[in-house]
């Protein structure tokens, strides 16, 4: 089942906020209307809420409910430090004479000192009572109030917002698909037309081709078959290439996919070769610009000139500022050949090779160095230079100072990974005097270019992920808060205590403090999962958790908590990535946590239960992202191959109704095929009857799924 609204794509203007407005979660309830000999009666039975907005300190809520019908209200118990409160409890009340009334229900946060705060609302009409009396869960709305627009005078936003409705199946539905896709990396990929890769790239167009690639580039990483799935699509690019000129320029699902595979295996060293010049220039602040029309006199007076500047000192300063950050930069770069991770070295070598057979002539020498320059410069080195927070390097956005200062510096290393062929064309003139400087790099990196794709190991570029993550480089740290071990009598808020950590690609340590001289560690290689942690296990927020087995086989859990669902991602992130070789990963653990004899997430009684929720993959699209979900990835794919479903019948499929022998079918192709034999149209035809196949049986198991949920929501939701 896919459903898509359309969605918005507007400016908003933003207004003022009104605590009262600001509510979030849902209630359950089960409401009937009963009829006795004293007439009318309202049962509202409050089951519980979930995901209550926090208003106390605590980070949680003493909530409580109040139901109104006509001139009526009851209240149920208060339930002390919880979003996620279980009531159970029943409220009956009597219809008073007058017009029928609605049913409003409200909760609040109790306070001990000063007012009780508002948690939300729900409210149904008379008319929804008598027809439909409500059951189930409802999103908690404000108190309504009359819209005020402040016109603009806060400022606007601008969202574009698309929803779409899913269903995921368990990952056995999925496997004949996914054998299918990584099939079809193994053949020619210049003759292929049936396979679901060539279906999905000639299906897709525009933005879209963004969102296919990183989930493409997420499976066959997961499969490690990220190598072949590269060198298919570039091998297909190459191919339909004339002009050496425009190759890999466009948007591709080559150029995508190659992008995206560059943030996943080079996060850490893009941060090696970037960051010490980055700080620089964003600590040192320093005011350069080349371009006249942009230079501000005035200000470069006040920081460094003595009497009046003109355009031409601002020039000359600037320009020993841009290449006193360019010449590190450089260097870092032609000096980084060992520390580029295998798995790009290998990625490159396949596309040098590649572009290289395929423009083999004398004027093209350069387009197999262009090939690329063109993803490691232009779409890796640059945009992270641009945009430093978008990569992880720092963690705020420029101010605009250093933005200008940042583009310069990127548009030096845009020229640079053109090899200087656009140099002294377009519109910007006023770059010139950098000119002699990035010539002078450009043979440098030629040379660094040759030495990157002389690499012999014998492995194939994203296999398995162990490569990811070196054993002594620290990948990340940074405080978090830690779970005291079996907390048996403190309070939550108690129970976890702040603490530095460390994570390499051999061990996750932490002390008091970064200072500290003592610490304690666990070995990557006893992490056995890393995963979530739902709110309603300890009332707080992004907490994960990270199982570990001991020598004898013991599985014991530590509890983080990070500052802020970015920081989560990216602590997920690096934990999988550094346990991605791991053996004997868990299939299952408990999102909950195991509080007064029962775990939270599934209410079972034993602490050794078997986990009642599937773990991920231990590998991530990049530092920023969610962690990769397989079974979401390939849905999304089934998804786009549907629309080409028709097509692929059209173009592939014998229509039953005619004649099927060698004869006709060589009359049929001669047109389109002439010469070819008919093994060469048997071959895709097969092919294409095995991609119908496999989603025909998708399609079945998407609708039994359905038709058990249709059957499910008619026994209601107290039902079993």
């Amino acid at each position: 089942m896919t459903r898509w609204w359309p969605g918005i794509d507007s400016w908003i203007n933003l207004s003022r906020v009104d605590p009262d407005a600001e509510v979030q979660g849902e209630i359950c309830l089960d409401v009937q209307m009963l009829e006795d000999a004293r007439g009318r009666c309202l049962r509202c039975h409050v089951l519980q809420a979930r995901d209550l907005a926090p208003r106390d300190i605590t980070g949680t809520s003493d909530p409580f409910a109040r139901v109104f019908w006509g001139s009526q209200s009851l209240e149920t118990s208060t339930i002390k430090k919880t979003r996620f409160p279980h009531w159970d409890e029943v409220l009956e009340l009597r219809e008073m004479p007058g017009a029928p009334a609605p049913l409003r229900v409200e909760l609040w946060d109790w306070d001990m000192v000063g007012k009780n705060d508002f948690l939300g609302m729900v409210e149904f009409s008379p008319q929804v009572l008598q027809q439909n009396a409500p059951s189930g869960w409802f999103r908690l709305l404000p108190f309504p109030r009359a819209e005020e627009d402040s016109g603009g005078t806060l400022g606007a936003l601008r969202l574009k917002v698309r929803l779409i409705e899913d269903r995921i199946l368990p990952s056995r539905y999925y496997q004949p698909l996914t054998e299918l896709l990584m099939e079809s990396v193994l053949g020619p990929a210049e003759e292929d037309a049936a396979s679901p890769l060539a279906v999905l790239e000639e299906l897709t167009l525009g933005d879209c081709r963004q969102d296919l690639a990183t989930k493409l580039v997420k499976l066959f990483l997961g499969q490690g078959q990220a190598g072949p799935l590269l060198d298919y699509l570039t091998r297909r690019e190459v191919t339909r290439t004339t002009d050496p000129n425009t190759l890999f320029r466009s948007n591709s699902l080559a150029s995508k996919a190659m992008e995206q595979f560059m943030k996943l295996v080079g996060m850490p060293y893009l941060h090696e070769v970037l960051k010490p010049v980055i700080n620089r220039v964003f600590e040192e602040k320093k005011y350069m610009e080349l371009d006249p029309c942009k230079m501000d006199l005035g200000r470069t007076r006040r920081i460094s000139f003595k009497g009046a500047p003109s355009e031409e000192h601002v020039r000359d300063a600037s320009l020993g500022l841009l290449t006193g950050y360019l010449g590190p930069i450089v260097e870092a770069i032609v000096g980084s050949v060992g520390r580029c991770p295998l798995a790009m070295r290998l990625a490159f070598k396949q596309l040098h090779q590649c572009v290289e057979e395929h423009f083999p002539q004398a004027e093209h020498e350069d387009v197999k160095y262009l090939a690329i320059s063109g993803f490691l410069f232009l779409r890796f080195f640059a945009p992270a230079i641009l945009t430093p927070k978008l990569f992880d390097l720092r963690d705020q956005h420029a101010d605009p100072q250093t933005s200008r200062s940042l583009l310069l510096l990127a548009k030096a290393v845009q020229s640079i990974g053109n090899l200087g062929q656009q140099l002294g064309q377009g519109k910007e003139l006023w770059m010139a005097p950098l000119h002699p400087f990035l010539l002078q790099s450009i043979s440098r990196v030629r040379h660094f270019l040759d030495r990157l794709v002389d690499v012999d190991e014998e492995e194939e570029a994203g296999g398995p992920a162990r490569a990811l993550v070196a054993p002594s480089v620290i990948v990340r740290e940074g405080y978090l808060l830690k779970r005291k071990e079996e907390p048996a009598s403190l309070a939550t808020r108690f129970a976890f205590k702040k603490r530095y950590f460390w994570l390499s690609g051999e061990t996750l340590s932490y002390s008091k403090s970064p200072e500290w001289q003592m610490r304690s560690s666990v070995p990557v290689s006893h992490i056995r999962a890393v995963e979530r942690v739902d709110e309603g296990a300890f009332q707080l927020p992004h907490v994960m958790q990270v199982v570990t087995q001991d020598a004898a086989g013991a599985l014991h859990t530590t509890y983080l908590q990070c500052k802020n669902v970015n920081e989560l991602n990216q602590w997920l992130s690096a934990l999988r990535k550094a346990s991605a070789p791991n053996p004997d990963k868990l299939a299952a653990c408990h999102p909950g946590a195991f509080r007064s004899s029962r775990w939270t997430c599934c209410l079972q009684a034993e602490r050794s239960a078997a986990g009642c929720s599937r773990t991920h993959s231990a590998v991530t699209l990049g530092d920023w992202s969610d962690p990769l979900d397989p079974d979401a990835e390939i849905q999304m794919v089934y998804r786009r191959l549907l629309l080409g479903r028709d097509q692929l019948r059209m173009k592939f499929q014998e229509d039953p109704n005619t004649d099927s022998s060698p004869e006709a079918d060589a009359e049929k192709s001669s047109g389109a095929t002439e010469g070819a034999c008919p093994d060469a149209l048997a071959r895709p035809r097969e092919a294409a009857a095995r991609l119908l196949e496999v989603l025909a049986d998708l399609d079945r198991a998407h609708e039994e799924f359905q038709q058990r949920e249709q059957q499910k929501a008619a026994l209601g939701p107290l039902g079993h």
